[in-house]
């Protein structure tokens, strides 16, 4: 795992595309354009690379105080690549001051159930039908003790 480069947006932007759940319902809102917006303004992403190939990325987005982007190849689920870039996005937000998080996701899907098991507070329905889910940095650092 290492931090993203301009570089490796076209390759960050094929595994957001490549998922099998949770895709935009109108793929053409996000552009190449958008991870670099979120990087000037504070934000940062991450992306795992196996065998040469990125293979999962994360993106938060400091400014909105949000995860914007974490998503996994369908080939390499299940190994635990998920869960590494999502723990190291949230000690780099909360460690960069952030004291709550939010993101959205699709109900009921794989992603819906990944924030759960992560100890993510479901936080209600989205006027466009996806679920938010929120975290504090205390809930984070208890998460963390925890494990």
């Amino acid at each position: 795992m290492r931090l993203a480069t301009v570089a490796d947006f076209p390759e960050m932007h094929r595994v957001r595309m490549s998922v099998l759940e949770n895709r935009l319902r109108n793929p053409a809102s996000v552009q190449l354009s958008d991870y670099e917006a979120i990087l000037e303004r504070g934000g940062r992403g991450w992306v795992a690379v196996l065998d040469g190939r990125i293979v999962g990325l994360a993106v938060a987005d400091l400014a909105r105080s949000n995860i914007w982007a974490l998503f996994v190849d369908p080939g390499v689920e299940g190994r635990g690549i998920g869960r590494q870039l999502h723990d190291t996005m949230m000690d780099w937000i909360f460690s960069a001051g952030v004291d709550h998080v939010w993101l959205t996701t699709e109900p009921s899907t794989r992603a819906e159930r990944f924030y759960r098991s992560a100890r993510w507070r479901y936080g209600g329905a989205e006027p466009s039908g996806e679920v938010r889910f929120e975290m504090t940095r205390e809930e984070w650092l208890a998460e963390r003790a925890s494990e």
